[in-house]
């Protein structure tokens, strides 16, 4: 296979769509899962609540406008082919450019501070962005990206965890991660849950595991019926639609995993909102 040259532009071009894109337009299976929920919810509050999301997400994508106040951090998941050479440009600065581009023009709201303790001066075009990048074999980038709002965000957690917990360990440690967020992460929520690798890579497999599609599920049956097991006890804690109670608190539970060490058995878990922004693209 031939070296394939890519431009910094069409880069750029490709992450500015992107992102105003995922704050724009929700996903199809979200759609389809809020409305299943309107169907059951017994709580008139939670059908209201349910009702209200699927018009402002009609309105959204009518107007071009953002599904939400908080248009997230940008973060990038990319699978960089090995025969792929940026021209006219860094990799890594096209998408900056990308997602300075999506926010200043698309209207989105810059939500990134340049430094985490200290000074907390926003940047004032989103950027950086958190990217993770991923080597493969071929000529192609393959970006999935996502804005991550935090009201969601600061709810998660993350647990080492000894191989004695167990199946029953993990799901513990879900669940009362949802308990101690309750109404905090504007549920409806997709719940992703990241188990093995190491610290770092359990948080980076919930993350990812928000982006999946919440109509398709692990394709191992042990952790797809872990899937539909905490999603059940999640809907039975009541918190419901916006947190005003009801038994639609969570419309997705996304589980992935990685080989990790014989000693430990690292569980994450990243809550994300019912905008659930995200959005993917091949170059």
């Amino acid at each position: 296979m031939e070296i394939r040259k890519i431009n910094a532009r069409t880069v750029t071009n490709a992450v500015k769509k992107l992102f105003m894109d995922c704050n724009y337009y929700i996903g199809d299976d979200i759609t389809a899962a809020l409305k299943r929920g309107l169907e059951c919810e017994k709580s008139p509050v939670g059908k209201s609540v349910l009702s209200q999301l699927l018009e402002n997400n009609e309105i959204a994508a009518n107007e071009q406008i953002p599904l939400c106040q908080d248009t997230g951090m940008a973060v990038l998941f990319v699978e960089y082919g090995d025969k792929v050479v940026i021209e006219d440009g860094g990799f890594e600065d096209a998408v900056m450019q990308g997602v300075r581009e999506a926010y200043d023009e698309g209207y989105l709201r810059k939500s990134v501070v340049s430094d985490p303790v200290f000074d907390r001066k926003n940047t004032g075009d989103n950027t950086p962005a958190v990217i993770h990048t991923r080597i493969v074999s071929g000529d192609k980038i393959k970006i999935l990206a996502g804005g991550k709002g935090f009201g969601s965000e600061n709810m998660s957690a993350i647990a080492m965890l000894t191989p004695s917990k167990g199946v029953e360990g993990v799901k513990a440690f879900v669940l009362d991660t949802v308990r101690r967020a309750g109404p905090n992460p504007c549920p409806p929520m997709i719940v992703g849950v990241g188990i093995g690798g190491t610290f770092e890579k359990a948080a980076q497999l919930a993350k990812k595991a928000t982006l999946r599609a919440i109509d398709t599920s692990n394709e191992d049956e042990r952790y797809a019926k872990m899937e539909q097991e905490l999603l059940g006890e999640i809907n039975k804690m009541g918190f419901g639609p916006a947190g005003l109670g009801g038994s639609t608190t969570a419309i997705g539970v996304n589980i992935e995993t990685y080989p990790t060490h014989i000693a430990g058995m690292p569980v994450a878990v990243n809550i994300c909102c019912h905008a659930a922004r995200h959005k993917s693209t091949v170059i």
